[in-house]
């Protein structure tokens, strides 16, 4: 019996917070943009191109992790990418240039995608395919928590000690988390010298995930359904604040409100799989979450929308996410063994693909109202219930042609 058997919530909770420090790298920081642009002397503007740096980085970065991972069990390439994590998060601190703020957002990204990617692995290894999507749900409980937490605690070390003390504070929270997963993290993986790491069997590995049919069908499933969460994200400021003339500690308090609904379904989410499959609520939380789009496009278009109502109806759409996320994540992994590491980075890496697309959308279709941000919203989750709906067609054909349709 393994010591995650034997201290499975102790795991899970470091799972979680490894599979928490990218988000939390993200909203920690947004409320001190003026500030650091006014100390840098520049532009609110060129300050965002450090988010930006940062997705860039978390996008790339775990296509580097997975073979690692693969290869020399996943621990040691965990345990360097939280130093190099550090180092960049000090580096940021002790900045006074706009752009090499910038450069050390990257490399921090760089850093926290050994989290995320090790994180996603180690469920796959530790509880195998059939708890995978349970243990997700509760990841969920402690990701969650970020959106809700990390902008006041942002908000707090900037008005107490200045913005570069963000970084500061993060750079310990890692350290910290660092000295548990030395001690107190099991390794889930044995190292295996059969994987290659020159670029050949790299990619070859790559295809081997990207062309598995249930990795394809559920990663492009969850990434275009969490791309929902990204046009959210990038259009709510606007709409929110602009549109509905919502005060920045209203908007606060709006956002921790439909964050809940995330966490909240996220652990539903766990008690519903005690009686139906991971394919099914998958399946119908999707419907649930187009059919939110839908409504909310409509409301856009027609002008008939109000706060009350579009609060409500992303509060359904993100409710919806919960039930998406763990298990889209547990399908599109559960196929693997040898390469779960591979197929952990390349998951990461299309979803965060999918949700930068789905932010420049918004950002490059706006036109004063909150039409962008529903439409992409609505386009993501149909995207995503009409790429399951034809695999399963897909799956049920091939089902008839060989006689064995009572087996699916």
């Amino acid at each position: 019996m393994t010591t995650a058997q034997h201290r499975p919530l102790l795991t899970i909770f470091i799972l979680g917070l490894l599979s928490a420090i990218g988000p939390f790298s993200i909203d920690m920081y947004l409320p001190g943009f003026e500030s650091i642009a006014n100390s840098l002397n520049t532009s609110v503007a060129h300050i965002q191109l450090s988010l930006t740096s940062f997705f860039i980085g978390i996008a790339s970065g775990q296509l580097i992790y997975g073979p690692l991972l693969d290869r020399f069990g996943r621990k040691k390439p965990l345990i360097v990418g939280l130093v190099i994590y550090i180092g960049a998060s000090i580096g940021c601190a002790l900045t006074n240039l706009a752009d090499h703020l910038i450069l050390f957002r990257f490399i921090q990204a760089l850093g926290s995608c050994a989290g995320m990617v090790a994180s996603r692995a180690m469920v796959r290894d530790f509880f195998g395919p059939a708890e995978s999507a349970k243990i997700f749900s509760l990841l969920m409980l402690v990701i969650g928590v970020s959106p809700i937490l990390a902008p006041s605690v942002g908000s707090f070390v900037i008005a107490h000690w200045g913005w570069h003390a963000i970084f500061l504070v993060l750079a310990v929270i890692t350290a910290l988390i660092l000295v548990v997963v030395c001690f107190s993290l099991p390794e889930s993986q044995s190292p295996n010298p059969e994987i290659s790491l020159l670029p050949k069997p790299i990619i070859t590995s790559y295809w081997a995930v990207f062309t598995t049919r249930q990795f394809f069908t559920y990663a492009f499933a969850g990434g275009l359904a969490s791309s929902g969460l990204y046009a959210y994200l990038a259009g709510s400021p606007y709409v929110m604040l602009t549109l509905f003339g919502v005060t920045e500690k209203q908007y606060g308090f709006i956002f921790a409100l439909i964050a809940s609904a995330l966490i909240a379904a996220s652990q539903l989410n766990r008690r519903v799989l005690n009686h139906h499959s991971s394919e099914k609520v998958a399946r119908i939380a999707l419907m649930v979450q187009s059919a939110a789009g839908i409504i909310l496009t409509i409301c856009c278009v027609m002008g008939t929308i109000n706060l009350f109502v579009m609060v409500a109806i992303i509060f359904v759409f993100l409710g919806a996410q919960g039930f998406v996320f763990p298990n889209t994540s547990a399908l599109a992994l559960s196929p693997f063994n040898r390469l779960a590491g591979s197929a952990s980075a390349l998951l990461g890496s299309l979803q965060m693909a999918c949700g930068a697309l789905s932010s420049a959308l918004v950002s490059y279709f706006h036109n004063g109202t909150a039409i962008p941000m529903a439409t992409v919203m609505a386009g993501c989750a149909g995207l995503s219930l009409l790429i399951t709906l034809l695999d399963r067609t897909a799956v049920r054909q091939i089902g008839k042609q060989s006689g064995c349709l009572g087996m699916l």
